[in-house]
């Protein structure tokens, strides 16, 4: 397809138009581009073309469609020509020893996607474990590590709506790229845009001796190495329970399915009409376990139809876990922060029954900063060590990375969004091992006439009440975002913090944005801190810390609240509650405004 003579009259846009024309050979996408062109669709062009998508939050994500700015081929092509080279330079011959991995799930394009990078390594002589089917995330960085690979590429955006997709890259220690690997990344992609003649033509994957199949063997290894994680099977095989599982219409049930048989249990009920890949995802609005009830409607019906008390959800790409228990008849689902608290205690356990003579002293425990504290009490009171790192799977999954090669057990990580690590084969969030472990936890607990809610409660007893809300705001406007953002930084005058919130006293003020911590005795923070995104963490008088921030890979504002007073305030886990809520509130009210900056409340 010629491009047209028409033109915008705008210089720069003109010069983006005809750079796509003539970079992109995908005439689905040069089509989109052209018609924008003859209707004047200047606004949407501006919006597709002049702005580029940002390389982070270890790789890409954003909706389908032409331009610069959206997920295609084009940029997908961009994205691996520019990893490729800066890999090429830093040990190609480590590269072509030990070559990459590429997976990817159910959603479209993600298959076309996978291909064109595959084809961009194997054209550059590079080996590549491409798997033949659609694979859950986990097993693209279980892979990296087993094969000893350079990096890997996962194609997935996770629970994003059904518009998006993404290119998840994992670095050669089988964990997400942090910085500053990902400016380096970013600039290598920014010096190769310009795509090479082989690298829209996959017809070099037929057949060739580069390109190496790895479902069978990390299907098998991947299951071996469960194994690790189980301590009752026998009693698992005896257990009455039955697991309801919706694999929230993405790649799930076969590999989640496999890890509770490892585990002794029967195959899991499965939610039929959320069972199989669909792009579409037609029973939910968006494909994430971790909105709640909306999303395990479907789950629910299934779970009574069955008398089963528990119900087992993975995201479309079988990364994170959600879980839902019947309590008293109703259906409780736990949060991230309470099945986190849960797969500590669990974890912990089960180390020391199975060495009861070992120090703790090597054995650690992670979450990151927006997540609950209660690994942190539970390490003080077992006597092991407990890691803060900043938000996402990339940090703690490098940091375990670290203490491992100093001889050091990872028991577990996790993040108040649903994400989990069991172990520490896989580096990074996965939700097929978290599944069977909860899933042996419930037995075991059952077997003691007691259920998941009950030992949270028993948890809280032990390690005190660590209560949390979380939630977030929408915000459309990055410009509003940053004003918020700045007014908080000027609250009561140039550079001055809130000293409270409502009737409730702040004690401190972290700023990772900004690196500015009045918690410190020097005033910088003990987490590494970045300009490219807002997070500023609030600690109040009364024992509540919230920290607010904003998202890397979505339009949202989010607070982490967790309140923990001390006990000598003699406050009852409804009273604790109650005062967070206000907390909340008030949050909402005087920091968020949204009447001020048009945020909406999440629904």
């Amino acid at each position: 397809m010629a491009l047209q003579k028409k033109t915008t009259g705008n210089k720069e846009l003109d010069a983006k138009i005809e750079q796509w024309m003539l970079w992109d050979k995908n005439e689905r996408t040069r089509s989109e581009i052209n018609d924008l062109l003859e209707k004047q669709n200047i606004a949407e062009l501006k919006k597709c073309l002049l702005k580029r998508i940002s390389f982070g939050t270890a790789g890409l994500r954003a909706k389908m469609g032409a331009g610069f700015a959206y997920m295609n081929e084009l940029i997908i092509i961009q994205a691996t020509q520019g990893i490729l080279r800066y890999i090429e330079a830093d040990d190609c011959e480590k590269l072509k020893a030990k070559g990459v991995v590429v997976g990817y799930d159910g959603r479209y394009n993600s298959l076309r996607f996978a291909q064109l990078v595959a084809n961009i390594y194997v054209r550059a002589g590079v080996p590549v474990y491409l798997y033949s089917r659609m694979c859950p995330t986990p097993y693209v960085p279980y892979a990296v590590s087993y094969y000893g690979c350079r990096c890997g590429v996962m194609v997935t955006a996770s629970h994003n709506p059904k518009e998006d997709n993404g290119y998840k890259v994992y670095w050669n220690n089988g964990a997400q790229i942090v910085s500053p690997y990902e400016k380096y990344l970013s600039d290598s992609i920014d010096n190769n845009l310009e795509p090479w003649s082989t690298s829209w033509d996959t017809s070099v994957l037929k057949d060739n001796p580069l390109v190496r199949d790895p479902y069978e063997t990390v299907y098998t290894e991947y299951n071996k190495d469960l194994e690790s994680l189980c301590f009752h099977k026998a009693q698992n095989q005896k257990s009455p329970l039955k697991f309801t599982y919706t694999a929230m219409h993405g790649v799930g049930y076969p590999f989640t399915s496999r890890s509770l048989e490892v585990f002794g249990f029967s195959p899991p009920i499965p939610v039929k009409e959320q069972v199989e890949a669909d792009p579409d995802f037609p029973t939910v609005k968006y494909p994430n376990p971790e909105e709640g009830e909306g999303a395990l409607k479907l789950a629910m019906k299934t779970a009574d139809e069955h008398q089963s008390s528990i119900i087992l959800a993975n995201d479309p790409d079988a990364d994170r876990l959600a879980v839902a228990e019947k309590v008293d008849g109703k259906w409780k689902i736990f949060t991230g922060n309470e099945l986190g608290a849960l797969f500590g205690w669990w974890l912990v356990k089960c180390y020391k029954d199975n060495h009861p003579n070992k120090s703790m002293s090597d054995v650690y425990m992670l979450s990151s900063t927006v997540s609950s504290k209660i690994l942190k009490a539970i390490a003080n009171k077992e006597n092991l060590n407990f890691v803060e790192t900043l938000t996402g799977f990339k940090w703690m999954g490098s940091e375990s990375y670290k203490l491992i090669n100093q001889g050091k057990s990872v028991l577990f990580a996790f993040e108040e969004a649903i994400g989990f690590m069991c172990g520490s084969k896989v580096l990074d969030k996965d939700g097929v091992s978290a599944a069977a472990v909860i899933a042996e936890m419930a037995s075991y607990v059952h077997q003691a006439g007691k259920n998941l809610n009950d030992q949270l409660e028993e948890v809280y007893s032990t390690y005190g009440n660590h209560l949390s809300i979380n939630s977030y705001f929408l915000s459309y406007d990055s410009s509003a975002t940053d004003q918020m953002f700045a007014d908080l930084r000027n609250y009561q005058g140039t550079g001055t913090y809130p000293k409270s919130c409502g009737p409730y006293a702040i004690s401190g003020i972290r700023d990772l944005t900004v690196g500015f911590d009045s918690n410190t005795e020097d005033g910088v923070p003990l987490l590494p801190t970045s300009k490219s995104s807002h997070v500023i963490t609030f600690t109040f008088d009364c024992g509540c810390i919230a920290t607010l921030r904003t998202s890397g890979t979505e339009p949202k504002i989010k607070y982490y609240t967790e309140h923990c007073p001390k006990p000598d305030r003699g406050l009852g886990k409804a009273d604790v509650m109650k005062e967070l809520q206000d907390i909340v509130k008030c949050i909402e009210k005087y920091f968020y405004q949204p009447e001020k900056y048009g945020f909406v409340a999440r629904t």
